[in-house]
This record gives structure tokens, C-alpha cells and sequence, in this order.
């Protein structure tokens, strides 16, 4: 095992709104300083998610931290692990992934039926939100949590599939779509849209893609979309979607767009009993706008994943049915990343190469 060094590269918010400040000297945690159960992994690619932009410009209810090393999505090897750790199975030198969540409680009754995301503990153990996060070169997070990545797969493949496609994996799995059902996404041809598409394919659904743009029609189309419907070109997206899907509706919508009106537009466009998965974090305070007439619709808040369901994402990736379309940059371009996606100029993902 290499020397781990005492700096490192980093980038770090130190104001909210502010761009980032990037770092060569940043400190490394040394392994005389982990925790019990605490690792630290040299990383090789971190993702950036949409989220991230919400956390730097401090659009969310709760504020992150400050200062705050952001990220949280990145693949890279276990170099050292906290004294009296317990043994879990993760041991020096193996590629495992660090995800949104850092650690959870695994004794409430959220972590006991499966609902991670909704452990106390998870609000508070966040990678770049309330710890530190994977835009710096080596990261501390916890041996229970982080995700083996399977050997067939690289590590710039398997980064955005601990985030964006763990979080559309599971939200799916929360519409319980039958074979040959239609499901909406809208946000389509983005970091978590194009994912989405996949996996929803891979389990016999009949995707309609809601975005916007050439490059993203194309892209959605390209994935297995069977219908597409620009929303800024529609003139009644209500009547375009459900005539795009048989004239009642599609049974499902995924919305992972990180604005508030999709949300609503969804509940006018699903057809009778359908379900709606909220995705998608807008900032500020939306809320849904529900009329009485439609409360026989199924409407779901999904947030993350669990550890189960990470493994079974990569599985899926891994066995080649989902592909993320990514653009590799240097950490150095981690602000031109948030100034390309508040423009809406990023379809697929980008991933920082650290």
C-alpha cells in the first residue's frame, strides 16, 4: 500500500452561492485518526449530481455545512481502516463506492424494514451535505456502508450508479410497474433521466421521455424511450402525454427534475389509480397542488436507496444492461460543471477525474 500523504487536491465551498475554491494542500485524515469503523479511500472519480448545485447555493430547508467539501458519489480503494474496527468484510486494497449516505444507525425501525434513507442517523452521516464529500482525492467513510464494486466494472462506469442510479433503481421500484406498463420520466434526458430509461427497460416497462432539446430527444430515444414529448415545444402537456401513451395516461411518472412544476403536471396527466414518484428535489418550499377529485392516485416520495438495492444496481450495470452516458473532467473543472448545468447544457452526467 502507498504512503498516504498528509494534503491533498480539494475542492471546497466556503460560502453559500459562492463558486468553489480548489485546493492542493487541503489534509488528508490519517489512519491514527479514524474512527472505529471510520475508512478512508483514495478516490479515483467522483460524479457531480444536481443536488449538488441545491447544496451550493443553499436552496434546501436545512443549510449544509461550512466549509464543505462537496460530492457525493465517488469510487475508489480502501487504504486504511479505524482501529477496532468491526469486520465486515471490507479489507485493505478493495474498489469500493462511497454514496450520499455515509452511515446509518442499522437499529430503528427504518433501518430494520429497509428504509435507510429515513434513519435519523443518515440525516446527519451525508456525504457533502454534512460531512465531507468526494471532490477531494481521498475521502473518510464508513466500512458498513460503502458499496463493493463488481470487477467487471470500471470505476468511472460504476460512479454514477451509486447516486443516480441507485436513486432511480429504487424510485422504480416503488411504482410497481407491471410488463409492458407505461411509466413518464420527466427530466428524461438527464444524469438520473437517462439511468432511469435503462433500468425501466431492463424490467419489460414502456418508457415516455419528458424533457427538452434535440441532444436530449435523441439521447432518450436512443436508450429505449418509445415516446418523447418536448415540454417546453408542448402546447398541452397533458393531452401530449397521454395521447403519447395510449390516450389514458401512463400508470406511473417518475419526476427526477429538480423543478417543482413537473410534480404537479403529473398529477393531471396520469391515468386513473396511477402512481406518482417523487424524485427530485426542487429548492425552496414547493408542495404538491391536489385536487379532491384525484385522490385515488398513489403518490410516493423516494429518496436514495438502500444497501441492497446499491449492490443490485451495479449488478444490473454491471451485466451491461444499463450504461451511463458520462463526460470525464479534471476536479479543476468543478465549477464550469455547475455553470454548464444551471444552463441545462449537460445530458448524461460529468465525472471528475481526481
Amino acid at each position: 500500500m502507498n504512503t498516504i500523504p498528509k494534503t491533498q487536491k480539494a475542492a471546497v465551498l466556503e460560502a453559500y452561492g459562492e463558486q468553489y475554491i480548489l485546493k492542493s494542500d487541503y489534509p488528508v485524515k490519517q489512519p491514527s485518526e479514524l474512527a472505529p469503523n471510520e475508512c478512508l479511500i483514495h478516490l479515483e472519480y467522483s460524479g457531480v449530481c444536481h443536488s449538488d448545485l441545491h447544496i451550493k447555493n443553499n436552496e434546501w430547508s436545512r443549510p449544509p455545512i461550512l466549509p464543505l467539501v462537496g460530492g457525493h458519489e465517488g469510487v475508489g480503494r480502501v487504504v486504511a481502516i479505524g482501529d477496532h474496527s468491526r469486520n465486515v468484510g471490507i479489507k485493505l486494497g478493495d474498489r469500493v463506492g462511497a454514496k450520499w449516505i455515509a452511515a446509518v444507525c442499522d437499529n430503528c425501525e427504518m433501518c430494520r424494514k429497509g428504509n435507510e434513507s429515513a434513519c435519523t442517523v443518515s440525516f446527519v452521516k451525508a456525504h457533502g451535505f454534512m460531512i465531507h464529500g468526494t471532490f477531494q482525492q481521498y475521502v473518510v467513510s464508513y466500512i458498513d456502508y460503502v458499496t463493493p464494486i463488481p470487477e467487471s466494472m470500471d470505476s468511472a462506469s460504476a460512479t454514477p450508479i451509486l447516486c443516480a442510479g441507485l436513486t432511480v433503481y429504487s424510485a422504480l421500484k416503488r411504482a410497481k410497474l407491471s410488463l409492458g406498463q407505461w411509466v413518464a420520466i420527466s427530466g428524461a434526458g438527464g444524469g438520473l433521466g437517462h439511468l432511469a430509461i435503462q433500468y425501466a427497460v431492463a424490467q419489460g416497462a414502456r418508457v415516455l421521455a419528458i424533457d427538452t432539446g434535440a441532444a436530449k430527444k435523441e439521447l432518450c430515444l436512443s436508450l429505449g424511450a418509445e415516446a418523447w414529448v418536448d415540454f417546453k415545444e408542448s402546447g398541452d402537456l397533458t393531452r401530449d402525454v397521454q395521447a403519447a401513451t395510449g390516450g389514458e395516461g401512463p400508470h406511473a411518472a417518475l419526476i427526477v427534475a429538480g423543478d417543482p412544476r413537473p410534480f404537479n403536471q403529473a398529477l393531471m396527466y396520469l391515468r386513473r389509480t396511477g402512481t406518482l414518484v417523487a424524485v427530485g428535489m426542487p429548492g425552496g418550499t414547493s408542495s404538491l397542488d391536489i385536487p379532491v377529485t384525484l385522490l385515488n392516485l398513489n403518490i410516493y416520495g423516494s429518496a436514495i436507496g438502500n444497501r441492497q438495492e446499491a449492490i443490485e444496481a451495479l449488478e444490473i450495470a454491471a451485466r451491461g444492461k444499463v450504461k451511463c452516458r458520462y463526460e470525464i473532467r479534471e476536479l479543476e473543472d468543478v465549477n464550469r460543471t455547475f455553470s454548464d448545468m444551471e444552463a441545462g447544457k449537460i445530458a448524461g452526467r460529468v465525472i471528475l477525474r481526481l
